[in-house]
């Protein structure tokens, strides 16, 4: 016999979600990947360069799988439980991780990387990437998408259509050419996302904080056994993704 709904939320509620490691959801939860491989493409990157920087870090996961660095990186992230995981993890290997808050500029000077990287960022200062990139450097990030998740943040807050306009391919394209960059790549995907229990729905809002903004277990507590049972009777609660991958130079 499965778990109560009571045990379900217990249990996730007092999970830690620290850091950006999702393997807490192994066997109640899948996500399809992009199919551009982004650590892969970043790794290729940083290899090539002298100086980048990497935005919002998290707890510093997906920059530690690059094979090289080069001879300056650094790393920025606001979140605290976060910003000691990312210390812990990339200090060793000689990467500055500098604590932000959530202020529109970046503490660097101009001209100072020729390369910026970023995965999941919720806001993007283009602005202040096209100031501390050097001329010919590059812009390379996995964004996240228009309506990603919409499925979850629509059962909890319903339908509103006018909350995805600003991460739309052609807005975020605008919004780079203002700053002065040229748009190389700005591609869209929709993966789907499968939840098995209520547990797993709970323990991705804790962690993905942006997706229901305003998300605990005590405001929602009755919703939330609403989809206990429609998990129940179907198996699974079937949300889909959006990720843009954005590739953007500053002009010589």
């Amino acid at each position: 016999m499965g778990q109560t709904f009571d045990e379900l939320v217990s249990e996730a509620a007092a999970a830690p979600v620290d850091g950006w490691d999702f393997s807490w959801l192994d066997g109640r939860a899948t996500e399809e990947r992009p199919s551009w491989g982004y650590q892969r493409l970043m790794s290729r990157r940083l290899a090539g360069v002298t100086a980048a920087l990497d935005i919002d870090t998290g707890g510093g996961e997906v920059l530690a799988g690059a094979e090289v660095f080069p001879p300056t990186m650094v790393a920025t992230e606001s979140w605290p439980p976060n910003l000691a995981l990312a210390t812990a993890r990339l200090h060793p290997r000689g990467v500055v991780v500098v604590a932000t808050r959530d202020e529109p500029w970046l503490p660097f000077a101009d001209e100072a990387f020729d390369l910026v990287t970023s995965r999941h960022a919720t806001v993007v200062r283009w602005a202040e990437i096209a100031r501390v990139l050097r001329p010919g450097g590059e812009y390379l990030a996995q964004q996240i998408g228009p309506a990603t998740m919409r499925e979850l943040f629509e059962f909890f807050l319903g339908p509103q259509p006018a909350k995805w306009a600003e991460l739309e391919p052609d807005t975020q394209t605008s919004q780079a050419q203002a700053a002065g960059l040229e748009v190389l790549q700005m591609r869209l995907e929709r993966m789907r996302a499968e939840f098995f229990d209520v547990g797993a729905v709970i323990y991705f809002l804790r962690k993905v904080i942006w997706t229901v903004p305003d998300f605990t277990v005590e405001r929602y507590r009755e919703r939330l056994r609403d989809m206990h049972e429609r998990i129940e009777a179907d198996g699974a609660f079937v949300a889909h993704s959006t990720r843009l991958l954005v590739e953007a130079r500053k002009p010589n």
